[in-house]
């Protein structure tokens, strides 16, 4: 008789394994993202270069 081989599930748990990781890398880079949607980060760059410009001309008065 013939022995039954044993399936080799190697490389199905290989490949579940990284697309686990995949998936759970992309979930979390939506999540850290999830700020820059509000647009907070784009009002506290211009606030930002806002301050900066005031401070040139304020140099430049000053001297």
């Amino acid at each position: 008789m013939a022995e039954e081989q044993e399936k080799d599930n190697t490389w199905l748990i290989a490949g579940v394994a990284i697309a686990a990781v995949i998936v759970l890398v992309v979930l979390l880079k939506q999540d850290e993202t999830k700020h820059l949607q509000s647009g907070s980060v784009a009002q506290l760059q211009q606030e930002t270069f806002s301050n900066i410009e005031k401070r040139k001309t304020s140099n430049k008065t000053a001297q």
